[in-house]
């Protein structure tokens, strides 16, 4: 039996990701590019799927439309070997979906339709099919509100839980007091580095982690782009740098760093570690087109990080 069980909750999108993308045609004009690929996405569903291949016993809850798309959805994560069983299904919302034209550098834009994400509640979710898990992973509790957010992580705490959390929007202090309730009753919170800036107003990221920190988070782990990760605690301040790897599209990165992150922790290592297997596992996402691209598994990412190349950080 594997060693995490995990309840991934809340944010469960369709991405299609278009590949060869130079400009966007003027008028009706049309453009041929290189590929066209659907994958399933969001800070609780691309988490999902990157969890199940590192291994994790993963469960989805949340909520998606009664359309094809969502059809989709539910088939591309139960390949995945997920439980989709918690994903409701509701007839008067579409199915959260991004178009994504992927840019040569592997930046993306995005055109993004929020659906039944935004119809997600607690009432959705039986919390007696959560007995027996190890950990709680909340992406997107701006759509629960902090209020509802924080009696659900709080629940998990009370069964045993490690509970985490992975805010979908940009950073702004208003935002980061919808959820404060939340805050306490999280023991990782994983965003990137401009939501940290954005919601505490800080200097530094430093600064504006250890912020989030006071305000009863127990350990902030910032995914920094290229430059990898931050991880910090009311004791610690831990840098580590991102693995080298040729860009694709980095759609999903930070989902795949979440996933590694918590996927380490639980098999016992420490935050740098953690952090370290997070960078490796975004970095086989951002080589490739989604979280679902390829065959990568824990013992591939663990070799990756064992061979692969970063910069060293000065200090």
């Amino acid at each position: 039996m594997t060693d995490m069980v995990i309840a991934a909750v809340g944010v469960h999108v369709l991405d299609t990701h278009v590949i060869g993308i130079e400009s966007i045609p003027d008028g009706s004009d049309g453009q041929l590019v290189e590929t066209i690929r659907m994958s399933p996405a969001g800070t609780a569903g691309g988490t999902a799927v990157v969890l199940s291949r590192l291994g994790a016993d993963v469960s989805s809850y949340g909520a998606v439309g009664t359309d094809p798309i969502g059809s989709v959805l539910l088939g591309l994560l139960s390949a995945e070997g997920i439980d989709v069983t918690g994903l409701v299904r509701k007839d008067d919302h579409q199915t959260s979906a991004s178009v994504i034209p992927v840019r040569p550098n592997g930046d993306r834009p995005a055109w993004h339709c929020i659906g039944a994400n935004g119809a997600f509640t607690l009432d959705d979710l039986p919390l007696a099919s959560l007995e027996g898990i190890t950990h709680l992973h909340l992406g997107g509790p701006e759509f629960l509100g902090g209020e509802a957010a924080g009696q659900l992580l709080a629940h998990g705490r009370s069964i045993g839980a490690t509970t985490s959390l992975d805010i979908l929007a940009p950073g702004d202090p208003d935002m980061l007091a919808w959820i404060a309730d939340a805050l306490p009753h999280t023991d990782y919170l994983l965003p990137n580095d401009e939501q940290v800036l954005g919601f505490t107003g800080a200097a530094t990221l430093v600064e504006g982690a250890q912020a989030l920190v006071a305000a009863g988070v127990g350990c902030v782990a910032v995914t920094q782009g290229a430059k990898g990760a931050l991880v910090v605690t009311a004791d610690e301040v831990i840098e580590v740098p991102a693995y080298a790897v040729e860009v694709v599209d980095t759609t999903g990165c930070g989902d795949a760093f979440s996933a590694g992150f918590l996927r380490g922790l639980s098999l016992g290592r420490d935050l740098r570690g953690a952090a370290e297997l997070g960078c490796a596992t975004a970095a086989q996402v951002a080589g490739a087109l989604g979280t679902d691209a390829g065959t990568y598994d824990l013992d591939a990412v663990t070799s990756f990080a064992e061979a692969g190349t970063r910069p060293t950080l000065p200090g």
